[in-house]
């Protein structure tokens, strides 16, 4: 089964003082892929700006736009429609000799290699020792989402887009970026390729045709084990027509979807709302 989703994804910033100038770059506009393709896709700003797009070095598309006017809000809107399809099966299982081979190892590296977010601590190293001992590849995979989901509880503005994974899982709980970074961790601890992936999950299973509900951004993992297996640790269920690609990378910080410098007074706010239709 296919899903058609429309998405509007609108930020907002809100300063305490006037804005003289600021150069931003936004991550919001989904990827076509191998299980989903993009129809229709745009980026707006206010105040006007002209938007020019490029493919970032880990194949995000990113929309770079600079304000050369004085401003105290800045607001982007992205809006797209994507055609998307059900789980993919799973590849057939491998074993680890795969993942030791040298031109594994150099072709993942950056997807092998702790990050800032997914960082690996002692009691990670353990899980995923115990993991890779009575487990194939590809069940390590899914015994790591069963791990984190046992050990992470959702907990809503319980840690910021800037918390570690290893301090979400020392406090037992966040959302799905700190799953995913706990997961990633895991994986990559075990000698798995891993990445982040950032993007879009419509709530609704039995979603109503024509109905607009609210939404939010996601985040889940993609690991690599002959194949890439994708993997949602905060929910636990099957990747599938739901799930929606925007960008893949080692961790958040590589597919934040709007960040920037800029001059003048401080931000005051940060407003993010997603509005997701399934059109069909």
């Amino acid at each position: 089964m296919t899903w058609r989703i429309e998405i509007t994804h609108h930020s907002g910033y809100r300063y305490k003082a006037e804005v003289t100038s600021s150069y931003n770059e936004a991550r919001i506009t989904p990827l076509s892929t191998d299980r989903q393709m993009v129809l229709d896709a745009a980026v707006t700003v206010s105040p006007r700006a002209n938007v020019y797009r490029y493919w970032d070095y880990w194949g995000t598309l990113v929309d770079a736009f600079e304000v050369h006017e004085a401003h105290t809000e800045l607001a982007v809107t992205g809006s797209s429609v994507v055609e998307t399809s059900e789980p993919i099966a799973s590849p057939d299982a491998v074993g680890w000799d795969l993942l030791t081979r040298p031109e594994v190892a150099d072709e993942f590296a950056e997807l092998l290699a702790a990050t800032p977010y997914a960082t690996i601590n002692d009691e990670l190293t353990d899980a995923a020792g115990s993991f890779k001992a009575g487990h194939d590849p590809l069940q390590a995979c899914h015994a790591t989402v069963e791990w984190a989901r046992s050990r992470l509880r959702y907990q809503a503005g319980s840690t910021t887009a800037s918390t570690p994974g290893d301090e979400a899982l020392a406090q037992g709980g966040g959302v799905c970026q700190d799953f995913a970074h706990v997961t990633l961790a895991l994986l990559r601890a075990m000698g798995i390729p891993a990445r982040y992936t950032s993007g879009y999950l419509h709530p609704t299973r039995e979603a109503e045709i024509g109905e607009t509900v609210t939404g939010q951004s996601h985040a889940w993992v993609e690991a690599w084990v002959g194949d890439w297996v994708p993997l949602d640790p905060t929910n636990g269920e099957p990747v599938g027509e739901r799930h929606v690609v925007v960008g893949r990378a080692r961790d958040y910080a590589d597919v934040s979807p709007l960040k920037g410098i800029y001059h003048g007074g401080p931000a005051e706010a940060l407003k993010v709302t997603v509005e997701l239709t399934r059109r069909a």
